[in-house]
C-alpha cells in the first residue's frame, strides 16, 4: 500500500503542501488544469525551485487578480461544483473548506453559513487548497501520516487585529493535534495548513516503516533564522508494520444528567450510535446537593461533533455538552475466520504493538453456532481460538 508522510519541521501551510506534492512528482499542469476549471479569470499557478539553509525545495506561487469583498462559504463550494475536477477531488476541496469553515465558525460564535472568509476565502488561498486537494489526488497515496506540529510563537495580523500565534482558528483546526514546540518568532501553521492537514491526515507519529520512493520539499515564503522553512513529505510503500494510524485524533462530548429517565437515556444512546458514534457509555456521579446522576460520555471522529452534540441537546435536558480532545492508539484489526467441527466462525483478528496476532471470535457467531447446535456458548468460543491457536493467521496489511 502506498503511503506518505509529512515531516512538520517549520509547520505547514497551504502552498508549502502544494509544493511538496509537486517536487514529488504531481504534474503541475495538471493541477492547474483544475485550477483554471474553477472560473476564477488570471489565476495562475508557478513553480520555482529555492534554496532554504542550503537546501533546495519547490516554491509555489499563486498570481490572482486583486478582489473585492470576502466568499461565503457556499461561493467557494459553487466554485467547486461547477469545476471539472473529479468528484473525489471536488469532495476534499469541500471537506478542508468545511473544516475551515467549522473552526472559524466556533471563534466567531456563528454559523458556518454565515461565516466570511477573509484570508482563506481569497483567489490564492483556494487555489493552495483545491490545488493541494487535486494533487492529493493525483499523488495516489491511499493514507498521509504527519510528525506532530510546530505552531511558532508571537503575533500576527489578521482581518480581525493584531492576534497570538497560533492564531484563533488554527488553534481550533489542531484541537486533538500533537503540537511540537517551537521557539520560532513566525506564524509556521496557518489556517490553510491547518485544515488540508487535518483533512488528509490519518495519525501522527514518527515516520512509519515504509520504502521510500519519493521525496518531495515544499519552501515557505519566509527565510527562517533558526532552520530551513520546508515541508518534507515522504512517498513510498507501507511495510506490513503499517496498517492502522499511530494515534487518531478523537472528539469527547459530555453531559451530565440528574433529571432524566433511563428510557430516555437509552433513547439517547440508540440516536448517538445511529448517528455515527465510535463509543456511547454512562458513568454513575454524584452532583450537587449529592443528587445521583448519570455521565453520559460520547467519542467521536471531529466531523461528527456537531450532529452528535445536536442529539444530546435534543434528546436529553443537559443545559451544557463539554467537548475534550483525546488521543487513541488502536490496534490494527481486520476480519478473519476460522474452522470448527461447526462450520466457520467469524471474527477479529488483531495485530499486537510486538507484531503477533490475537484472534477473538464474534460473541454473534458463536450464540449461532450454540443455538443450532444446543451448546453452550463458551464451548463454541474456545474451540474457535483453539483452532486459531493450532494455524495461527499472519498479518496482511491489504486484508480487510
Amino acid at each position: 500500500m502506498k503511503i506518505a508522510y509529512l515531516d512538520c519541521l517549520s509547520g505547514i501551510s497551504g502552498d508549502m503542501t502544494l509544493g511538496a506534492m509537486v517536487d514529488a512528482g504531481v504534474p503541475l499542469e495538471q493541477v492547474q488544469a483544475g485550477i483554471d476549471s474553477l472560473g476564477i479569470s488570471g489565476l495562475r499557478l508557478a513553480a520555482t525551485p529555492v534554496k532554504k539553509h542550503g537546501f533546495r525545495g519547490t516554491k509555489i506561487t499563486v498570481e490572482a487578480p486583486p478582489e473585492r469583498g470576502h466568499r461565503h462559504l457556499h461561493h467557494i463550494h459553487a466554485l467547486i461544483d461547477g469545476s471539472t475536477l473529479s468528484p473525489r477531488q471536488k469532495d476534499l476541496a469541500k471537506r478542508i473548506f468545511d473544516r475551515l469553515g467549522e473552526a472559524e465558525a466556533r471563534v466567531h460564535g456563528t454559523t458556518m453559513q454565515k461565516v466570511h472568509f477573509h484570508e482563506v476565502g481569497a483567489a490564492d488561498s483556494i487555489a493552495d487548497i483545491v490545488g493541494s486537494a487535486i494533487a492529493w489526488d493525483l499523488l495516489g497515496a491511499e493514507r498521509l501520516y504527519a510528525s506532530p506540529v510546530p505552531t511558532g510563537t508571537g503575533f500576527i495580523e489578521i482581518a480581525h487585529g493584531r492576534v497570538s500565534v497560533p492564531a484563533p482558528a488554527t488553534a481550533e483546526l489542531l484541537v486533538g493535534v500533537p503540537l511540537a514546540e517551537s521557539r520560532v518568532a513566525a506564524e509556521l501553521t496557518t489556517p490553510t495548513g491547518a485544515a488540508i492537514l487535518t483533512t488528509l491526515v490519518s495519525g501522527f507519529g514518527p515516520l512509519p516503516a515504509m520504502t521510500i520512493e519519493r521525496i518531495g520539499w515544499g519552501a515557505g515564503e519566509r527565510d527562517l533564522a533558526e532552520q530551513p522553512n520546508l515541508l518534507r513529505l515522504i512517498v513510498g510503500q507501507a511495510s506490513s508494520s503499517v496498517a492502522e494510524p499511530v494515534l487518531e485524533s478523537l472528539l469527547l462530548l459530555e453531559a451530565n444528567l440528574d433529571d432524566l429517565s433511563g428510557e430516555a437515556i437509552g433513547y439517547c444512546q440508540e440516536r448517538l450510535w445511529g448517528a455515527g458514534a465510535l463509543d456511547v457509555f454512562t458513568t454513575p456521579i454524584y452532583m450537587k446537593k449529592n443528587r445521583p446522576g448519570v455521565l453520559l460520555s460520547v467519542l467521536c471522529e471531529p466531523d461528527s461533533g456537531e450532529v452528535l452534540e445536536e442529539i444530546l441537546f435534543r434528546e436529553t435536558t443537559t443545559l451544557g455538552v463539554r467537548r475534550g480532545a483525546v488521543l487513541r492508539r488502536k490496534l490494527p484489526r481486520r476480519t478473519h475466520s476460522v474452522s470448527t467441527r461447526w462450520g466457520q466462525v467469524a471474527g477479529k483478528l488483531v495485530r499486537m504493538p510486538n507484531g503477533e496476532t490475537q484472534f477473538s471470535p464474534e460473541f454473534d457467531a458463536c450464540r449461532a453456532i450454540a443455538e443450532a447446535e444446543g451448546l453452550p456458548w463458551r464451548q463454541v468460543f474456545d474451540e474457535a481460538a483453539r483452532a486459531f491457536a493450532a494455524t495461527p493467521a499472519e498479518w496482511q496489511i491489504g486484508g480487510e
